[in-house]
């Protein structure tokens, strides 16, 4: 008998480590589209007005005041919309990538 509830609670927790993957798995998706397109927004009107910036002014804000802004002070918000979605998308994707990672170990352990 106590055999058969450890084998229910192992399928069970199974199940639900399944669901928390494929959840996680959904919230990236729905997460990378939903910044995608904002991103994209805001890129779509710093190409238009030929706002030029490379990766670097993305991850250094010093470099970025000191080299970019002064050139473009009219597309401050943008740059910064543009800076912050960036840096925000590239968080949670990585922090998403992570959980579903440790998720998938636990659940390659209970198989």
């Amino acid at each position: 008998m106590l055999e058969r509830r450890s084998s229910f609670y192992l399928c069970a927790m199974y199940t639900l480590l399944l669901s928390i993957v494929i959840g996680l798995f959904v919230a990236m998706l729905f997460v990378n589209v939903y910044f995608r397109a904002k991103v994209l927004k805001t890129y779509g009107i710093l190409v238009r007005n030929k706002v030029e910036f490379g990766a670097s002014h993305i991850f250094n804000r010093q470099k970025l005041e000191e080299e970019i802004l002064p050139r473009y002070p009219q597309f401050r918000n943008e740059i910064e919309s543009f800076i912050r979605h960036m840096q925000y998308s590239i968080k949670m994707a990585s922090v998403l990538v992570a959980l579903i990672t440790a998720f998938g170990a636990i659940l390659m352990y209970f198989r």
